[in-house]
């Protein structure tokens, strides 16, 4: 196998997000990281996920816009390939767009193996697009409302009641702002790799949401998938 599907010596995601939360660490303060923190170990203990579609399930079919507003269909795109889709909370989290970027680093690769990277959020298709041009992003980012499309796929949870409580106390109301909605739901950190029947063939669910599917193990999966 070629030499340039293999992302070694580069940091992993999950280095780079650990080295973002440190950095954090050291800005914000004491207060405001206990809230967050307290949400994340909420998550850790939680069965959240639990009903996450796994490998040798059908992966749920959907139709939703894009950052255009045009209609990209889930079936469509598998008569093509294999699918990376991925989900995220929204231009907001910092965490959200190193991912992306990440993924973005490794489109080549990915399209090289036959397959396509889909990311979905709960965003507006003009927030999803505002994101798609500062990111410099050339896969299809689109828009799920109200997460019914992630909550098919069982990647669903209602945010912690004081980072609501924080969050409106000063002064952001981010379901209203990027949304659309008043409902203060959000997806997991999630990835599904469909093949082309429609098969999901590996499946990552992170209940901590600086976690994702690292980008060298997409496209481990794409390889061993292309040689069975």
């Amino acid at each position: 196998m070629e030499t340039k599907n293999d992302l070694k010596g580069l940091s992993s995601f999950k280095e780079q997000a650990q080295q973002m939360t440190e950095n954090s660490k050291n800005k914000t303060p004491d207060e405001i990281l206990s809230i967050f923190n307290e949400e994340r170990q909420e998550l850790a203990l939680s069965e959240i996920g639990k009903n996450a579609k796994q490998p040798g399930s059908m992966a749920p079919q959907f139709v939703l816009p894009n950052a255009s507003s045009k209609p990209v269909s889930l079936k469509e795109s598998l008569t093509y390939g294999n699918v990376v889709l991925t989900f995220y909370r929204g231009a907001w989290c910092p965490y959200c767009n190193l991912l992306l970027k990440m993924y973005q680093d490794i489109l080549p690769q990915i399209k090289s193996l036959g397959a396509s990277l889909i990311a979905v959020s709960p965003m507006t298709p003009d927030n999803s697009l505002s994101m798609k041009e500062k990111q410099s992003l050339q896969f299809e980012v689109l828009s799920d409302n109200e997460n019914t499309i992630a909550r098919q796929y069982g990647v669903v949870y209602n945010v912690n009641k004081k980072v609501i409580d924080f969050t409106l106390k000063s002064g952001l109301n981010t379901p209203a702002v990027y949304n659309g909605t008043d409902k203060w739901e959000l997806p997991l950190a999630s990835t599904f790799i469909i093949n082309r029947k429609g098969v999901i063939i590996s499946t990552f669910v992170g209940k901590d949401y600086a976690e994702g599917m690292e980008p060298q193990k997409i496209l481990d999966i794409l390889k061993q998938d292309s040689i069975i």
